[in-house]
């Protein structure tokens, strides 16, 4: 099979990556940091083609797609794991430059490369977009706001998704994981370390490598097996009550 895996410079994507490769497929990675593509590729070898590709940009999404190498350029499964959050300041105190990036990333950026890659799986008959949801877009928290929209977004859009294309050979998925250590939190604090470090301070959280796994075992069912949503957390976390001021 041909991936294409967006956002694949750490962790989420980079595993992904990885993973398929190991398994003897050929993956397209893109992301923004051209060192740590190229990094990614030195590692996993020819079976991997790095590709710089901020997906903000549509018209670079539609001319990346278009010059893919021959050997790449039927993709069979689409990745959309670029994205991010940003703060957690409650929603009248935030940045309106953050809630503009999440939404450029998180929402646009996740359609302007579907939007490019599913018409060919329609032609050939086969494909599967498999999206990175959260739980945060079926489950609030206090400074989740716009992060938390943009998943909810994620998982209207797979279902309707896979409305469009029923009997079409393409396959759609959400994946919404919960507490999962990466770059995630040193991202949505700006590189501050110590904050970022704190968030799994005494727990066991979720790894990249946990939702690499989800993933390729997605990919992996038959042909007439659609795998609609997955929520996974880690042990140590759960729901919470009700959020009551008093």
């Amino acid at each position: 099979m041909n991936i294409l895996v967006t956002g694949a410079t750490s962790g989420f994507g980079a595993a992904i990556a990885r993973r398929f490769v190991h398994e003897g497929h050929r993956v397209v990675a893109t992301g923004r940091r051209a060192e740590r593509l190229d990094a990614l590729a030195t590692e996993c070898g020819e079976r991997l083609h790095p590709l710089v590709l901020d997906v903000r940009d549509r018209a670079a999404v539609e001319a990346a797609v278009a010059a893919l190498p021959a050997e790449f350029a039927q993709v069979d499964v689409l990745v959309n794991n670029a994205g991010l959050a940003l703060g957690l300041k409650p929603a009248h105190e935030t940045d309106m430059a953050d809630w503009e990036q999440m939404v450029d990333t998180n929402i646009k950026g996740l359609l302007y490369i579907t939007r490019a890659l599913t018409p060919g799986m329609v032609d050939r008959g086969r494909g599967h977009v498999i999206n990175l949801g959260s739980v945060a877009g079926e489950w609030p928290y206090p400074g989740g706001n716009v992060y938390g929209g943009t998943k909810a977004f994620v998982r209207q859009f797979s279902l309707n998704l896979r409305a469009d294309l029923v009997g079409l050979g393409v396959r759609v998925s959400n994946i919404e994981p919960g507490m999962a250590e990466t770059e995630f939190s040193l991202v949505r604090f700006q590189g501050d370390a110590e904050r970022a470090k704190s968030v799994y301070a005494g727990v066991q959280p979720l790894t990249a490598d946990d939702i690499a796994d989800t993933v390729y075992w997605i990919a992996t069912r038959p042909a007439h097996v659609n795998v609609n949503t997955i929520s996974l957390m880690p042990e140590c976390q759960a729901f919470s009550p009700f959020n009551v001021k008093r």
